[in-house]
């Protein structure tokens, strides 16, 4: 007995992969579209009097190229102390060999900006949203991680095992699956109803929760019961209109059906997107990232579009003081000992910034060359429907970087070109193989569908199997399943439905 009740102890050894401030800092800063970038650099100059607005001295002599392996200051601006480099985080690989993009064109030359409206980002306001929570730190940080990985229509697509790796991997921060399902059941708690849902199914049962949860107490609720029945019991049915299936599974009337369909049918399957619409009044101009211009003779130029983010150098007074210390070593007081560390610290802290900004714009040129260089057809022509399959594996091993560096720069970026502004995700689609190897663009084919179907003669609307025969004469030869998700993705009903 006395044995069984024994506990017994187990050690388990376990890797982790944590980042270096400097890395941290690195992928905090990759993130920042062009305006917040230069609200960072802003702020960095106020809050750190070791850094100042400069071009940086090399020897005496201002050099018009700066590349990412400068990564300590010269001789002159205190040479002699050691910083750290990020070669840890970037090999030399991953360093592009053209310009920075203060350095593509010249002073005086200006690129003409294409003015571009979109509507604020969600973001900020479910993080304001978040502020009224009584949260702990660590769970507010999860959340906020949450927030940012959800998609445009405010769903949740990543499962919450790889959110936790990716915590651990950029961001140094330990999180169990069960840590982000409590702090992702905050998030499914803000308005609009269903943000923060893993399937529309969930978006759907958040949304009839929030309905009951502002009934009356004493209201009937026997409607509100019987659509959460629906989904919760009967959701492939509903999905498909198969309303008489519903019915004989439930047990119900024709009236009683038809008003919950009714009701059902009010619910946003979008609750991000309609957040957009919300707040579309408050309407920013875009600033590209990147400008892409296409010459005559088919010559693309690539450059940073970030002409208001200063040149920043470690700060002459502070070397010259941390310079008149190291001479005067013997004879430091404590006192003295005291400033050398608090100089020595923001000139690190100073050096460290630079070399992030640095290392920000060559991991930005790296990914938007390679997109360039997958989709040349598309910069040459402009037409969309030159746009090859890519998806964030492609790029990420065009350009030799990981594939979440290369999510973090798609992601709130955009890129401006002859023919217009674009964000990055446009260029990234799905591809389908046919059967003899060749690869089409999933994008391609739904444009081709969506074709027929506005082609069609609404009073006999063409059925999934016609659609599939007239894909393969327009040269898509793919299977009737596919062409039905292609159209459910597309949010076209069934032909029944389309009279």
């Amino acid at each position: 007995m006395a044995q069984s009740s024994r506990q017994i102890q187990t050690q388990a050894q376990q890797q982790v992969q944590t980042l270096s401030p400097q890395q941290i800092l690195v992928v905090k800063l990759l993130e920042l579209p062009a305006v917040e970038l230069e609200d960072r650099v802003r702020a960095e100059l106020l809050e750190n009097p070791a850094l100042e607005e400069g071009r940086e001295e090399t020897h005496g002599e201002e050099e018009d190229v700066r590349t990412a392996d400068e990564s300590t200051i010269s001789e002159e601006d205190g040479g002699d102390t050691d910083y750290d480099s990020l070669s840890d985080y970037l090999s030399e690989d991953d360093i592009p060999d053209y310009k920075l993009q203060e350095n593509n064109r010249s002073r005086d030359e200006q690129a003409e900006e294409i003015p571009f409206s979109d509507s604020t980002s969600f973001y900020e306001t479910l993080k304001e949203q978040l502020g009224e929570r009584n949260l702990t730190p660590h769970q507010r940080e999860l959340a906020e991680y949450l927030i940012g990985s959800l998609d445009d229509d405010g769903l949740l697509r990543k499962p919450l095992d790889s959110i936790a790796d990716e915590l651990a991997i950029y961001s140094g921060i330990e999180a169990t699956p069960q840590q982000l399902e409590e702090a992702l059941k905050v998030i499914q708690d803000f308005e609009p109803a269903g943000l923060g849902a893993r399937d529309l199914r969930e978006c759907l049962l958040i949304q009839l929760r929030h309905k009951k949860e502002q009934l009356p107490a004493k209201a009937d609720d026997s409607l509100l019961r019987l659509e959460t029945t629906i989904i919760s019991d009967c959701y492939e049915e509903f999905t498909r209109k198969h309303w008489d299936k519903i019915q004989q599974k439930l047990g119900i009337s024709e009236d009683q059906l038809d008003r919950a369909i009714k009701e059902l049918c009010k619910l946003n399957p979008r609750p991000g997107a309609s957040l957009g619409e919300a707040v579309g009044k408050n309407m920013q101009q875009i600033v590209p990232d990147f400008i892409v211009e296409t010459e005559d003779d088919g010559t693309i130029n690539l450059s940073l579009n970030n002409p208001n983010v200063p040149e920043l150098r470690i700060s002459r007074d502070f070397s010259e003081m941390v310079e008149e210390h190291t001479k005067n070593k013997a004879n430091q007081s404590k006192e003295s000992k005291e400033a050398m560390l608090f100089l020595k610290q923001k000139m690190d802290a100073a050096q460290g910034f630079i070399d992030a900004v640095k290392q920000r714009q060559n991991t930005l040129l790296t990914t938007m060359q390679a997109i360039i260089d997958l989709q040349r057809p598309f910069f040459e022509e402009g037409d969309e429907s030159l746009l090859r399959p890519m998806i964030l594996k492609d790029v990420a091993e065009r350009a030799k970087l990981d594939i979440s560096t290369i999510s973090r720069v798609s992601n709130s970026k955009y890129v401006q070109t002859n023919y217009g502004i674009y964000p990055l995700k446009f260029f990234f689609s799905d591809g389908y193989t046919k059967e003899d190897g060749e690869e089409m663009s999933v994008r391609e084919i739904k444009k081709a569908l969506k074709e027929c179907v506005d082609s069609e003669d609404k009073k006999n609307p063409y059925t999934d199997d016609e659609l599939t025969e007239m894909l393969a004469a327009k040269g898509y030869p793919i299977a009737r399943r596919t062409v039905a998700k292609y159209r459910q993705q597309l949010n076209i009903p069934v032909a029944r439905l389309r009279k």
